[in-house]
């Protein structure tokens, strides 16, 4: 009877050390694709994980990805602005690489637009906007600031800024160059000088400010 038991005891371990020999481990396979949107246009950057892992890559900015997985895998496909969605690379491949086209929905809504206004009507914002009257002291300082000679006199009071000032520097170095040893002109029976001299004087560039 002992023996007998021993036997069977034998018999089954055989059968159970077979049955993990046989068992298959899944087959590593590189898999690769491209992510596209209904159109067929790439998705880029795409989050390509493995189910329950850390393993993955994302798609570069054609959509593209490759990376090692194996089969039987369950693949997650997550985009911002996207659906996530899955698939499952098949286990009767017949070669080590697999590659497919993943087409990701989307999951953004385009609102039509809408414009406020303080009004409850277009109409009636327009018949207030052309009824609005500024206050007549708030009106006339605005034109004064607006009219042409008033503009014209602020600018002429100006201090130079930093680029006229570098301009004014870079002409005078270059006179100097230019009339390096030799004697520079002297404006005084210049004729252009005595009417740009006239015209300043008539401007009346020359009043006390």
């Amino acid at each position: 009877m002992r023996s007998a038991f021993v036997l069977i005891l034998a018999f089954l371990a055989a059968q159970l050390i077979s049955a993990q020999t046989t068992t298959k481990a899944p087959d590593l396979v590189q898999f690769s694709g491209v992510v596209v949107t209904d159109s067929l246009m790439p998705v880029p950057f795409t989050n390509i994980l493995v189910k329950n892992t850390y393993r993955g890559t994302m798609s570069d900015v054609y959509g593209y990805f490759s990376f090692v997985a194996q089969e039987g895998d369950t693949i997650l496909f997550s985009a911002v602005g996207f659906q996530r969605s899955q698939y499952v690379i098949p286990t009767d491949l017949t070669e080590s690489k697999y590659s497919m086209i993943h087409v990701l929905g989307r999951d953004t809504i385009q609102l039509r637009e809408l414009a406020v206004y303080p009004w409850p009507s277009r109409e009636q914002f327009r018949e207030a906007f052309l009824n609005l009257r500024l206050p007549d002291d708030d009106f006339q300082l605005a034109m004064r600031n607006l009219s042409p000679a008033e503009m014209m006199q602020r600018m002429e009071n100006l201090p130079p800024d930093a680029y006229q000032s570098f301009q004014y520097a870079m002409a005078r170095d270059q006179t100097k160059l230019y009339y390096s040893g030799g004697t520079p002109p002297i404006n005084l029976f210049n004729p252009i000088a005595w009417a740009q001299f006239i015209q300043a004087w008539q401007n009346g560039a020359f009043k006390k400010q």
